[in-house]
């Protein structure tokens, strides 16, 4: 049986079944979430036990990359991303939306809250499971799964620390309401995600050593590598002190493996088809909405109601995340990455106009004004195909996917580039990956070439905004509805109001 089916079924039939406490809101809810009467002493009798545990903080972790709370604030506020208020009444929270887009969100912003809930939901959930691997008398044929979990925890600190900076670490399974966690600084952050991470790897089993299908998705030491060479990418941000050696280091223990590939499209990574056989995909997260194992909503949430039509859909989407000409206008017009944006003049998949009930041709344009839209402003993202999908009602089942190959390729470029300059070694690797989407050659890289060149094939999977404060277009940069340039202490987020109020403990960031 393969084990994304297996740790479907785990998820639908297990969960925690074990007595944890989860640390909700970093300590804003005390009261117990009683999964089961299971302990530790009378459960965990075997790896596929325990593993029903894990695999629920699994679950959580992939709000990240689900286009949930926990992903928003890694593509809001960038020039890929936005959210109109449209004039026929939809989205029309979009107050909560355009504080992002303005970069001027506020500490009571509820999308700032429902991402920092998410991600410390994941990090106690974390928690709880790990003390009750650790406390179980089988804790020794059990390591792996520590150390998965234990790798688990740190991607969502990971998250915390690049969303907010400066959060608490907190690693108990229990909060003393007497004692409310305390600020830790963003360089403490990274140094605890960086250790745990590098101790997680020791444990992990390699790529090469599991049947690659079979193990799928579970975290590989590939995996947490990919995962190290991502935060030593952003070090510098974090901490002051760049790390380009440590991501050269990260990158060629993925690529010395050789068990990855480029597909031969980017859009074949995000088939429903084409998961756990991808020779590109390093770590991903199970979705199978039939058996209430995960949903995939990106149709749902982002594509223009008419789509509806064009892709014989069971529903009828959104029509709400967006973007203008921007990203559109970095890709060359043989890019086949282009092909995933929806804009302008729109067709069936046979090449007949889609048709509009008034006869005319559905043309999306950019959108004018961010506070009243119309229906057909604003340019949308086929990220997920619905090509293959079994549908559940509005869910597909896609798997979420959280890194690629073609991204260790890139972040070797940079970090060669940062180092050493624009070497054949760092020119090659970008080309690799242009060369697949028949993107012409590059001869002499450039900063500009290398944070485009991740704009143009990460679109939408959560690293724009860390890619522009590391190359500070962030701050300096002007696009739609962000017309001025943005103080440096906006690259970090603010303590949620609700977080604030609960721990006294916490402290907020500067200049909020």
């Amino acid at each position: 049986m393969k084990m994304k089916i297996k740790m479907k079924k785990n998820i639908i039939s297990a969960g925690f079944l074990l007595a944890i406490t989860l640390m909700f809101g970093a300590c804003t809810n005390l009261d117990e979430e009683i999964y089961g009467s299971l302990s530790p002493e009378n459960y965990y009798q075997t790896e596929e036990e325990a593993l029903s545990s894990v695999v629920g903080v699994y679950q959580k972790l992939s709000d990240i990359v689900s286009i949930g709370a926990g992903w928003r604030p890694s593509v809001l506020g960038t020039d890929e991303f936005f959210v109109p208020a449209r004039t026929n009444g939809g989205w029309y929270d979009g107050g909560i939306w355009i504080e992002y887009a303005t970069h001027n969100v506020s500490a009571s912003n509820e999308l700032n809250r429902r991402a920092w809930v998410s991600i410390f939901n994941t990090i106690g959930a974390a928690n709880a499971v790990i003390e009750s691997l650790e406390q179980s008398p089988n804790a020794d044929e059990l390591s792996a799964l520590i150390a998965e979990t234990r790798a688990l925890r740190a991607y969502a600190y990971f998250y915390a620390m690049d969303f907010w900076g400066n959060v608490p670490i907190f690693t108990a399974a229990r909060v003393d309401s007497q004692n409310l966690p305390s600020t830790d600084s963003r360089a403490d952050v990274f140094t605890f995600v960086v250790d745990e991470l590098n101790a997680a790897a020791a444990d992990l089993p390699s790529v090469k050593n599991v049947n690659k299908t079979e193990y799928y998705p579970r975290f590989t030491q590939e995996a947490v590598y990919t995962a190290l060479a991502t935060v030593y990418l952003n070090a510098e941000v974090y901490t002051g002190t760049a790390h380009w050696s440590d991501v050269i280091t990260m990158c060629n223990n993925v690529i010395s493996t050789n068990a990855y590939t480029l597909e031969d499209k980017v859009s074949d990574c995000f088939l429903a088809t084409n998961e756990e056989n991808s020779t590109e995909i390093i770590s991903s997260f199970s979705v199978d909405p039939s058996q209430k194992a995960g949903n995939n909503q990106f149709m749902l949430y982002t594509n223009h109601a008419m789509d509806k039509q064009k892709y014989d859909l069971p529903f009828t989407p959104a029509d709400g995340y967006s973007f203008n000409d921007e990203p559109v206008d970095r890709y060359e017009a043989a890019d086949e990455r282009l092909e995933m944006i929806e804009y302008g003049p729109q067709y069936y998949l046979n090449g007949d106009p889609l048709l509009k009930d008034d006869g005319s041709q559905l043309v999306l344009a950019p959108v004018q004004d961010i506070y009243a839209a119309t229906n057909d402003e604003g340019y949308h993202l086929l990220k997920y195909s619905p090509i293959g999908v079994t549908w559940s009602a509005y869910n597909a089942d896609n798997d979420f996917v959280l890194n690629r190959y073609s991204d260790v390729l890139l972040m070797k470029a940079e970090a060669i580039f940062r180092t050493s300059g624009s070497t054949t070694e760092a020119v090659d690797l970008v080309n690799e990956v242009r060369e697949r989407s028949s993107a012409s050659d590059l001869s002499v890289l450039t900063l500009d070439d290398l944070e485009n060149e991740r704009a143009r094939e990460f679109i939408w999977e959560g690293s724009r905004r860390r890619d522009m404060i590391r190359f500070g277009s962030y701050f300096t940069g002007t696009w739609s509805f962000k017309t001025t340039t943005t103080p440096e202490w906006r690259g970090i987020y603010p303590i949620p109001e609700e977080q604030l109020n609960a721990n006294p403990n916490l402290d907020q960031n500067p200049n909020y």
